[in-house]
């Protein structure tokens, strides 16, 4: 399964939540969410700085993916971003593929 990087802020309506409710219990949540989309949470971490979370996910693909970050998302409570995680060998596989590329002027 395609692993994907979570990175987010909650919103003041989102914070509230965490302190009425606590960090085990988001945890949770989160990973009936994911769960429930056929993946599997990996890691679930609270941060400060720019980022008030930080989680590691597997997930059937992208479309399972968006699905979870659109509903989040439009909840208020959470503005995240998300990344595709390449694996090395991933890179290998595509260093060698074959790619006819012109770069613009050229």
């Amino acid at each position: 399964m395609p692993k994907y990087l979570v990175q987010g802020t909650y919103t003041e309506q989102g914070l509230k939540g965490i302190v009425k409710d606590g960090g085990s219990k988001r945890r949770e949540v989160v990973e009936q969410l994911i769960t429930g989309m056929g993946g599997k949470l990996e890691a679930f971490y609270f941060a400060f700085g720019g980022d008030d979370l930080v989680i590691i996910i597997d997930m059937p693909g992208s479309v399972d993916t968006i699905a979870c970050s659109l509903i989040v998302n439009a909840s208020g409570a959470a503005k995240l971003r998300t990344t595709v995680l390449i694996t090395p060998e991933e890179v290998d596989q595509a260093t060698k593929k074959s790619v006819n590329y012109r770069p613009p002027g050229q």
